[in-house]
């Protein structure tokens, strides 16, 4: 079911700079390229393959599936981004001990150096974002970041449309 505009008289007032979702845009697009410049130039790591790694270094060994439920990367970044941290030899494919027909990614000795390289320089970064924000107004960004979050996934499911609890795996 389609929303019907509430605020018609609004429409014709319409700013994009001053509109919510594009101006969320920007300011992802403005931390995620602070964040990605230390990693890229570093090791000319993507984005999705700092992310697989990251989420590799935490967890050690995870099947492509679970580290696509545990990011918000779908399946075809996650594969492009294994395929080429293979390349790299920063991760290898191994058979799982437990369910013989499972394959599991576990970052190399090379791949959980850089891990354990970048994860200071990020943090740097992520501080350094918010310099100037006092711990209470960074919870409270946190908090407000949340339940943003939570309206719109709620609204997507609402529509029927896939959201990441109900995507098929």
């Amino acid at each position: 079911m389609m929303a019907k505009p509430t605020n018609t008289t609004e429409r014709d007032d319409f700013q994009l700079g001053t509109f919510f979702p594009y101006k969320v845009r920007v300011f992802g697009t403005a931390v995620s390229a602070a964040v990605s410049s230390v990693y890229r130039e570093r090791y000319g790591l993507s984005v999705s393959e700092w992310r697989t790694m990251a989420i590799l270094g935490r967890n050690h060994a995870l099947s492509a599936s679970e580290i696509v439920e545990r990011s918000s990367m779908d399946k075809v970044n996650v594969s492009r981004a294994v395929q080429s941290l293979r390349k790299k030899e920063f991760l290898r494919r191994d058979i799982d001990g437990e369910d013989r027909r499972k394959s599991v990614l576990r970052l190399t000795a090379e791949g959980l150096r850089i891990f354990k390289d970048v994860v200071p320089l990020v943090r740097d970064v992520e501080t350094a974002l918010t310099a100037n924000l006092s711990a209470q107004e960074q919870d409270v960004l946190l908090a407000l970041m949340e339940k943003v979050q939570h309206n719109a996934e709620a609204l997507v499911d609402e529509r029927g449309e896939i959201t990441k609890a109900n995507e098929p795996t």
